[in-house]
């Protein structure tokens, strides 16, 4: 998959060397959910694109590639180190830093919009995300939603307690279930949710 159609350019092969030099996480997203991510902004037309969770701007990158000229992508992140990594990614992307709550909260009280989500920022909040998002979303927006697997299968176990995984659950159950979204499961990665906001 990644040999015929996720290779990397030297822009993202440059990403995990310097989050090594930096001692930053190497939790990137692998590079075939980098090319999923920017076929279905592309496919999707989207043309404002908000971003939660940054790190060092590996799927930030993606996602700004699918844009048109006069697009914009907005990306959140709460380590300040991580967005001095990040910032100057693209003059298309402005990085915010701070709590995603809060951010989330000052775009809705200033009427912005957005028609493609990325949520790949702290777990237990993504229940809280996936709800703002689509409380954001313009008309037939697209979210995506990483790590929904969480790195195995005892996301699946119930009698496991964890409460990550609990929550993780419950977000898979409302994505599911939610009447305002339609969504499936993509088995790449961690799993990779995808949902379309149904238009009023």
């Amino acid at each position: 998959m990644r040999e015929l159609f996720a290779k990397e350019d030297e822009v993202l092969k440059s990403i995990p060397y310097g989050l090594a030099e930096r001692g930053m996480p190497q939790i990137s997203i692998p590079p075939e959910v980098g090319r999923t991510l920017y076929l279905l902004a592309k496919i999707s037309g989207a043309t404002r694109i908000l971003e939660l969770g940054t790190l060092g701007g590996y799927s930030t990158i993606c996602l700004a590639r699918a844009l048109p000229s006069t697009g914009k992508c907005f990306t959140i992140e709460l380590n300040a180190e991580h967005a001095r990594f990040a910032n100057n990614l693209d003059e298309q992307v402005t990085v915010i830093v701070g709590d995603a709550s809060k951010q989330l909260e000052i775009l809705a009280q200033s009427g912005e919009r957005f028609d493609f989500f990325f949520i790949d920022a702290d777990k237990p909040n993504f229940d809280h995300y996936l709800e703002k998002a689509i409380s954001l979303a313009a008309p037939n927006a697209v979210i995506a939603m990483d790590n929904l697997l969480y790195f195995g299968d005892s996301v699946l176990d119930e009698t496991n307690d964890n409460p990550i995984l609990a929550k993780l659950r419950q977000v898979n159950q409302t994505l599911a279930q939610d009447p305002r979204i339609e969504s499936m499961l993509l088995p790449i990665g961690d799993e990779l949710g995808i949902a379309k906001v149904k238009s009023v």
